[in-house]
Order: C-alpha cells, then structure tokens, then sequence
C-alpha cells in the first residue's frame, strides 16, 4: 500500500467504500490525515466501520475546512444528477479528486502510462505491464483493473505504473499529467454519466490534458471520433503522436493489418510479428490493442525485439475471450466482459458456428447494430431482461430459445452444439449487456459461466 504522506496534516474526506474507496479511505488514515469516510449505501459505511474506519454524515460538513475530497469513481457526482455532497464541496472550493489523483501526488517520480477507449483498455493495460515487466522494468497495472490505485507498490523514478482509466476516472484526476497517454476508440457508452456523447469524449480527451513535447499520445484510428482526435491532437502539435491500427496503414505509427505487426515509428516499415498466431489475443480488435501495447514499449525504450517476444507470451485475461473448455470440438468462451454491443461485435466477428449466449441488462440500442454477424449464429440463448427484446430483434431468421437464467443457458448451448456437432464451433457467452440483473459484476457471470463449463467438462469426462 502507498501512504500518502504529503496528505499528513491535510482534512480529507472520502466518498464511496467500495475497492478504491476502501484502499484510499486506509492509505490517509495510516499517513495522519483527519480522515472522514461516508458512503450512501448503508452495508458498506457498517462494513467500513467494522474495519476502524472513520465513518462520518457528510451531512451539514463546512467543505471551506476540508482540503479534499476523495470521490470513489463508480458514484455518480454530476450525471444523471449533481450529487449533493460533491456540489457542496466544489462550490466551497474544495477540490474533488479520486484516488488515482493521489497516487500522482505521492508518488512523483515515478513514470505514469494511461491507456483508455470504450474497448480493449484492460487487455491493453495488461499487456503494457506483462511486456515491461517481461523486459526487466518495475512495472505495474492498476486503476481500473485490478488492484486499487493505493494498493500498488511504492515506485521512484525506475518504476512505471500502467493505469487503465475509465471516463469515470478521468472526471476526478485535475493535476495527473501522462508520461504515455493511450486512447484506443470510442463509441457511444456511459452517456447517461456525462450528459451525452460530447460529454463523454471530452472525458477521454482528458487522458491526453498536461502532456508537451516530452510525452506521447498513442491513439487508434479505426473509428471516427478517434479519428477526430487525433487531428485534434496533430492540429495542437503538444507532444509526440503514434497513431495505431488494426485495419488500415498509420504512416509513422504502427498497424496490424491481416494481424502482421508493422512498426513505421521511425519511418521504416519494420515487420514485427505475426499475431495471428497468438492464440491469447484473437481477433482484429486485438491486433489493435497489441499495435497500441507495442508502441507503448517502443516509448519506453523496450527493444522491437524484446517487446515482440513478450507479445508471444501474453497469458490473456480472464472473462475477454477466455477459452474455458473444449468439449467434444466444441470450445467454450467466456467474454463476460463484453457489456456492449460494440465489445461483442469484437467477439462475434473471430468465431464461425456460435452458439451465443446473450442478454442481461440491456443497454441503449440493443443488438440490432450486431445484425451483420447473425448470419454466425447457429442458435442463441437469451438471458436476463433483455431477453424479450433481443428475441424481437433476432426474429425468426435466428433460432433462439429464452433460457432465463444463464447456468440454463450453458446447458441449452451445450446440448443445442453437443447435438449438432459442427468442427470449430463455440459456445459463446458475450451478453452484450451489464450484469446487474442478474450479477453484482461481470466477473461474477464470467465466473459462474466458468463453473457450469467445468462441471459439464467433468460430466463429459466421466
């Protein structure tokens, strides 16, 4: 843990008692900081008490006393509603920062790399770290994924934390200034969180705030508002910009087209690798990730060489196409994470033969914009609330069954493959929708898809 220690004698209060909310509330009690933690939900303030820490009302609080405010990023602060709690506090001009606003602050010597895109920003984080710590570098990944920004280690000027950052996240950090900033798409996602498409690409856009010519923008260039982008950030010429791609040529950049990894950084055309042949990161949306993660250890001074091995030996991450069973042929993926249409798009489009679980909490658009892949589809199982909509949306052109729940689903899919047993097929779980339904998370439905495999793989077994 990081003990903030610049926050001494500072008056802190902290909103949200979740992961990162929890992690910081413990870091400023532990460095002496009048310390004062709330939380809406009343089993976490229980919870957090139950731990010794400071749980007080933030009701009536004079915030000209307070020095900062941490905000946990999953709270809504200013949309769909300005909170009161983080209104108050602005306007007595106290500022209101998350947690990875501190470990800027207290960890000033060490490198700092932000990686963001409605896509593909935690393989991408993952896949920084695993390649500078594959050539020998202190590195670490947190953020958004994994642990909480005061969890890390302790790094000086050798160590390199790799930060996946949310547009929640980027909402709360006013000083961080980005040695390597990283953008990888955008597409309409969290809209009701910032007041509409405009307002959610201005919070990505911050990734990129402070940076001069001594930093570096890596940004994709496979859709249109990344595009745009990037001839904002060529039209202000403030730092160094690679451009990334995995489906057409990025002069000066490195690209990915057909998967063979192309460095033109230095204008040479260099190819790298085949990543085709990298069973971990399947797909094109994956060869863009790898461009990205190959750029960021060029900046970092990783031999081409080196980062190209490390490539090669990228274990995944779990609940982003992870393989987790192969029955009979039939393989068994879970892509959990896959929470919109736009992710599952990425999915859909690396399979032929899908059996497709889909479904959960249903998001703006539906799957309609996915029609270009049914034709994949041998059969999809719906699940959760969206289930309805999604079978008016597949028609009688799909075959689907509404299985409900999703263990119910595994076992439909598994019998519907099992019985029609085509070479290559999937059985996928890529629900296009949130969880929470159903899940408290993602990693929830991820793990519980996990469990019904093994246990029919252990049934097949037998």
């Amino acid at each position: 843990m990081i003990v903030p220690a610049n926050l001494q004698h500072a008056t802190v209060a902290v909103m949200g008692l979740a992961r990162s909310g929890l992690s910081a509330a413990r870091a400023l009690v532990d460095a002496g900081a009048a310390t004062a933690c709330w939380d809406d939900d009343a089993g976490r303030r229980s919870a957090a008490t139950d731990s010794g820490l400071p749980v007080v009302s933030f009701e009536g609080r004079d915030w000209s006393a307070t020095d900062l405010l941490v905000w946990s990023p999953g709270v809504p602060h200013l949309h769909p509603r300005p909170h009161p709690a983080a209104q108050a506090a602005r306007g007595a001009g106290c500022p209101v920062v998350c947690d990875i606003e501190l470990l800027w602050r207290s960890q000033p010597e060490a490198h700092f790399i932000g990686i963001t895109g409605t896509n593909g920003k935690s393989t991408t984080t993952a896949l920084v770290a695993h390649v500078l710590n594959a050539a020998g570098r202190a590195a670490e990944a947190g953020g958004n994924i994994g642990k909480a920004a005061m969890s890390l280690r302790p790094f000086g000027r050798e160590g390199t934390y790799v930060l996946e950052m949310s547009s929640y996240q980027l909402d709360l950090v006013p000083t961080i200034r980005f040695g390597t900033a990283v953008l990888l798409n955008v597409s309409p996602d969290h809209l009701d969180r910032h007041g509409g498409m405009h307002g959610y690409v201005q919070a990505k856009m911050r990734i990129f705030e402070g940076q001069d010519g001594n930093d570096t923008a890596v940004v994709g260039t496979d859709d249109a508002y990344a595009r745009h982008v990037v001839a904002a950030l060529r039209d202000g010429g403030r730092q160094r910009l690679i451009p990334v791609s995995s489906q057409q040529e990025a002069p000066g950049g490195v690209w990915a087209v057909d998967g063979i990894l192309i460095d033109d950084i230095d204008g040479e055309r260099v190819t790298v690798t085949d990543l085709t042949a990298i069973p971990t990161l399947p797909g094109a949306h994956n060869w863009q990730n790898a461009a990205a993660a190959y750029a960021v250890a060029r900046t970092a001074s990783v031999p081409a060489e080196q980062a190209a091995a490390a490539l090669r030996t990228y274990p995944g991450l779990p609940h982003r196409q992870e393989l987790t069973a192969t029955i009979r042929g039939i393989r068994y993926v879970n892509d959990s994470k896959a929470t919109n249409a736009e992710s599952a798009a990425r999915a859909l489009a690396c399979y032929d033969d899908i059996y497709w679980i889909v479904g959960g909490l249903p998001k703006d658009g539906g799957i309609g914009s996915l029609s270009a892949f049914f034709p994949r589809i041998r059969h999809a199982f719906l699940v959760g609330r969206a289930a309805d909509a999604f079978a008016e949306t597949l028609g009688r052109s799909i075959p689907h069954t509404r299985s409900g729940t999703l263990d119910q689903a595994v076992r439909d899919a598994h019998e519907v493959a099992q019985r029609e047993a085509r070479p290559g097929a999937v059985v996928l779980l890529s629900p296009a929708c949130a969880s929470f339904d159903q899940w408290p998370s993602f990693e929830a439905r991820g793990d519980a898809f996990r469990t019904a495999v093994t246990a029919l793989s252990a049934e097949n077994a037998a």
